[in-house]
């Protein structure tokens, strides 16, 4: 149940700066922020610590031994419990690659995840992607776009599919993009092959998102900038990143934060079902995955497959790690990606009236107490 309970001796991380004092909670909402003394009524003591929006991602295909592909309503609700008590309360189901057949039902069967609350939307990172780019997606399944498929994803989806990932060199990815659009869904380029003009295309006929920037596209090179350069340079693009000290070189990862700003970086962390289990073999769609020492390799090509990251060390190492301060961290996991994506009806921001998904972290920036809609998890 939604509690009644101020926040006290907090640094407070809002759309506007980093507010010292106290922060209220009642029904479900944040009512006020103050400083000095606090209203009357049950109090909890942050310690001086900060007060962070829930965490938001966007790019996550499972954890806690699920995977969003597996399409199990079970195995969903574990996955976001998994993450909500580790400070992330809003996700988007991220699916991979599979057959027309199993899409839509898997599309299908996440909407109803999203109906009920547990999910925030449905992203589709394959298809529709460049076989030499493929990562840790089956290339047996991948194929070219397709609007006519795109809308039965739509009609599968009832309105929760939003985003999907397409390689802009690839024929029908203009027409695909635009129809994304069109429907209110986030376009992205991602597992790319495509050149810098490609990709300022494919940016002016709507995309908005760069999928997990360096990773699985064409690389940067001074003659042929590609979509690094193309995603860097516009700012109506957000860049996601992975910053689990695996996916990006810490030096690649500054120059991400030093050319486009925190508020266009958008931390993901393209976790699978192996994240909090360990080292072992896993699967990713239809492959066979293999965890040693906390990385995700194919095991039939020893390419990277996801990460095993929660988005909270994300946060950490962005600021260990880069440098990043702290508030410009925390915007990049929560308020940034929420944009990225809509709004999300108001997640990743702590403002009067909004919903009180609220993370404590401690002088270590380890996350102590986890609020989501305004009761303790």
């Amino acid at each position: 149940m939604p509690h009644t309970v101020t926040l006290t001796n907090a640094r407070v991380v809002t759309p506007d700066g980093v507010h010292d004092g106290w922060l209220r909670v009642a029904d479900g909402r944040v009512r006020d922020l103050g400083s000095g003394e606090a209203p009357a009524g049950p109090t909890h003591d942050a310690d001086g610590g900060w007060v962070v929006p829930g965490l938001v991602d966007t790019h996550v295909h499972g954890g806690a031994g699920h995977a969003f592909p597996e399409a199990d309503p079970e195995g969903v609700r574990e996955i976001v419990a998994f993450n909500r008590a580790h400070g992330v309360t809003s996700m988007v189901g991220g699916l991979v690659a599979a057959t027309p057949e199993d899409t839509l039902r898997q599309v299908a069967a996440l909407a109803e995840l999203c109906e009920s609350g547990e999910l925030a939307g449905v992203y589709l990172e394959g298809p529709f992607i460049a076989r030499s780019k493929c990562g840790a997606h089956d290339p047996a399944l991948l194929r070219d776009p397709d609007t006519a498929e795109f809308d039965r994803w739509l009609k599968a989806g009832r309105g929760h599919v939003r985003m999907v990932t397409v390689a802009p060199e690839l024929p029908g990815a203009t027409e695909l993009i635009r129809a994304a659009v069109s429907h209110g869904v986030v376009a992205a380029v991602g597992h790319t092959e495509a050149s810098y003009e490609q990709t300022r295309a494919a940016f002016d006929a709507g995309a908005t998102v760069a999928t997990h920037l360096y990773n699985a596209m064409r690389p940067l090179n001074h003659r042929d900038p590609g979509p690094i350069a193309a995603s860097l340079e516009d700012e109506r693009v957000s860049v996601e990143l992975i910053v689990d000290n695996v996916h990006v070189h810490p030096g690649a990862a500054k120059l991400v934060f030093a050319a486009a700003g925190a508020g266009r970086v958008s931390l993901v962390t393209d976790a699978m079902s192996a994240t909090g289990l360990g080292d072992g073999e896993y699967t990713l769609g239809d492959l066979r995955v293999r965890v040693s020492g906390g990385q995700a390799r194919l095991v039939d090509t020893g390419a990277i497959a996801s990460s095993t990251i929660v988005l909270p060390q994300a946060v950490r190492n962005a600021v260990e790690g880069l440098g990043v301060d702290v508030p410009d961290a925390v915007r990049s996991a929560s308020s940034v990606p929420a944009a990225a994506l809509g709004g999300l009806d108001g997640a990743g921001r702590i403002e009067a009236g909004g919903r009180a998904d609220l993370v404590v972290l401690d002088a270590d920036l380890a996350v102590s107490r986890v609020m989501f809609r305004g009761a303790w998890v």
